[in-house]
């Protein structure tokens, strides 16, 4: 996938809005993609992450894998959506002593929030987006490596 100098701008004034913008991202991911997602606690990764796996069909309740790590969902066509929350993790190392190379497989979509946590670690060509609290409700997020964002 060769989309890694395509950048969108976009600002979100509620949760709808983040929900609605994933929507929109997930018509434009293929299979394989990973998509690594940075910004401050509250930001709206989680809500991202979402709104993505309802565009890709998932049925599951989407809550951040703090804990766990990793969440696996069901999406279309019998893919897996792969949601995985580094913010426990201190150094990249631990994520592959974990396995998460494991769950950047093609068969499917990854999403990891805190990606900045695996350095070198994450895919050269993975979709990345960062999330900035503009407001109580406000966001910019700026999309890189996606054709075709449209607001």
């Amino acid at each position: 996938m060769k989309t890694a100098t395509t950048t969108s701008k976009h600002i979100t004034r509620s949760v709808e809005d983040t929900l609605a913008l994933g929507e929109r991202l997930a018509a434009l991911l293929p299979a394989g993609t990973v998509v690594a997602l940075s910004g401050d606690l509250g930001a709206g990764k989680t809500a991202l992450t979402k709104g993505v796996a309802r565009g890709l069909g998932v049925s599951d309740t989407i809550t951040s894998p703090t804990f766990a790590l990793v969440n696996e969902h069901d999406a279309r066509d019998g893919r897996r959506l792969y949601h995985v929350d580094l913010y426990r993790l201190d150094r990249p190392q631990q994520a592959v002593d974990i396995g998460i190379e494991e769950e950047l497989t093609p068969d499917g979509w990854t999403i990891i929030e805190w990606a900045e946590k695996l350095g070198d670690v994450l895919p050269a060509n993975a979709v990345r987006i960062d999330i900035e609290i503009v407001g109580e409700n406000e966001r910019r997020i700026t999309v890189r490596g996606v054709r075709n964002l449209e607001s």
